[in-house]
């Protein structure tokens, strides 16, 4: 799993050696980094048409997903905004005036739909004969070499992106505010501490949570946590170009280790290039303790 992330980051790192100097073909990389969000959203929503085995327990996996989810998604907030609130960022890195709040409202509402019409199109016409996660992996690699390419050629040195400390202060952040909510929903559920602790520590890594915590815990557990770290990605994707004008740290914060994949694109387009760096450093941190602490909570 560790070794997955590493290769996340080949991608980025090879588009990072490559110069353009060419006006047009920047341009061009800028247009396929729009087109590649809608495709890796699109491929995810048929992957969640394929999720079997969520139908017996269905009223204990939803009670216990909402409930980690609303808990760990307030305290993620409130944390992040006391971030901000302490440490005013420098962000000065948006691409150009940022539109109106209503044109980010809808097009958070846009790529929220390409998730359900990806859904819908898996469920009616079930097309299991296609690779989804390997047309998803391929979609990604592409994406995030794009964005390295994009890093390259935007003025940004390798220091900024590879030593963070605001990236870093995010991803503290959310590690601390994560255990606190999943305290809280372990309290109103009745559930072990460390079982709720080791819920919320894939920080939003849905497949990795699902099957770690379905290997320990079993199925409801299982499918709790994968619909608990769903639900912070879709509403990552949502409320991210609402909250990065005025609370960015929240932006990059609360979509937690999906900041170095499936958000990034989202945070990238919102908040221009030198958001990306700080979200690499962010959800690679996560994405590195994750599975660590969750099998340190699950052997307790």
């Amino acid at each position: 799993m560790l070794l997955n992330v590493l290769l996340i980051l080949l991608p980025l790192g090879i588009g990072y050696l490559v110069p353009l100097s060419s006006k047009p073909l920047l341009k061009l990389v800028n247009g396929a980094l729009g087109k590649l969000v809608y495709l890796i959203l699109f491929l995810m929503g048929l992957g969640l048409a394929f999720v079997d085995d969520l139908g017996s327990n269905l009223p204990r996996i939803f009670t216990v997903a909402a409930l980690m989810l609303g808990c760990t998604t307030l305290c993620n907030l409130a944390g992040l905004w006391w971030l901000d609130r302490r440490n005013p960022p420098a962000h000065a890195g948006l691409d150009g005036q940022m539109p109106s709040k209503w044109k980010m409202l809808w097009e958070s509402v846009q790529l929220c739909f390409v998730v359900l019409a990806g859904t819908l199109i898996g469920l009616l016409f079930e097309p299991r004969f296609l690779p989804i996660d390997q047309l998803s992996e391929w979609a990604l690699m592409l994406l995030l070499f794009l964005i390295g390419v994009q890093m390259r050629n935007s003025g940004m040195h390798l220091r900024q992106i590879l030593l963070n400390p605001w990236g870093m202060k995010i991803a503290a952040v959310v590690i601390l505010t994560s255990w606190l909510g999943s305290l809280l929903a372990s309290l109103l559920l009745g559930m072990p501490f460390s079982h709720g602790l080791a819920m919320s520590s894939s920080f939003g890594w849905y497949s990795l949570s699902g099957i770690l915590v379905a290997d320990k815990l079993g199925p409801v557990l299982g499918s709790a946590a994968f619909l608990n770290d769903l639900g912070r990605e879709l509403i990552a994707i949502l409320i991210i170009p609402m909250l990065m004008r005025h609370h960015p740290s929240a932006a990059v914060g609360y979509g937690g280790a999906t900041a170095l994949d499936f958000t990034l694109p989202v945070i990238q387009r919102s908040g221009g290039i030198t958001m990306v760096p700080i979200a690499i450093v962010s959800g690679f941190i996560l994405s590195l303790l994750g599975p660590i602490l969750i099998l340190a909570f699950l052997a307790i």
